[in-house]
């Protein structure tokens, strides 16, 4: 039996709200920069969900002894930052992942042909077994830059079904693109816009997440 990408879009009020004022075009950039920092904490926190393990500890509190769960911190955590726009949402992911090791990786779309190329490779060799892997793609459009990005962390060891996308907003190609070439991969969105014009742009979307976060 085949298996199917899981994309969830959160019904949290507050990733509604900071996507909306990321959405704004009069949005100046140090709000802009701050919508996205608050979208990478809540998209992480739904995230983890059922997702990183947990060992069992017996603990002294004030006035006994009780059985509680900790975050096993024997199992890998890594952030794969795309560039540059992934470091916009990156500074709230790590709000509730401290430890978790980043790796960035550097991608750039040809505006005539919607490839994307490598330019900045910081990914290790080899990932541990079992390493929780999130990848940090504000905008997921036609699907090049993800994909290009999910192939050379599989190459390298990781198991799709460890991987999770953090995302602002995709649009249906991009979804289509990684259910056929990666279906185990999940993906948390704040919102899934349908269409993506001839210049390979979300619409209506919130623009270029680089350059309205970086003021460039």
């Amino acid at each position: 039996m085949s298996s199917q990408l899981r994309v969830y879009v959160p019904p949290h009020p507050m990733i509604r709200h900071w996507l909306t004022i990321a959405r704004e075009k009069h949005t100046p950039v140090p709000l802009f920069r701050t919508a996205m920092a608050e979208m990478g904490k809540w998209l992480t926190y739904e995230a983890v969900r059922e997702f990183l393990p947990v060992q069992e500890v017996n603990i002294e509190t004030p006035l006994g002894t009780t059985a509680g769960q900790l975050i096993d911190s024997a199992v890998p955590l890594a952030f794969v930052p795309i560039l540059r726009a992934g470091l916009s949402m990156l500074e709230g992911c790590q709000t509730l992942l401290p430890t978790a090791n980043v790796y960035h990786l550097g991608l750039v779309r040809n505006e005539e042909t919607l490839e994307a190329s490598c330019y900045l490779n910081r990914l290790p060799e080899r990932f541990a077994p079992q390493t929780r892997i999130f990848i940090v793609e504000p905008m997921m459009a036609t699907g090049g830059s993800i994909i290009s990005t999910l192939k050379l962390i599989t190459e390298r060891g990781a198991d799709a079904s460890l991987i999770r996308i953090i995302n602002a907003l995709c649009a249906p190609p991009a979804l289509q693109l990684i259910n056929q070439h990666f279906p185990a991969v999940q993906i948390y969105s704040g919102c899934i816009d349908e269409v993506v014009n001839e210049q390979g742009w979300i619409v209506p979307g919130l623009g270029d997440a680089g350059d309205r976060s970086f003021g460039t």
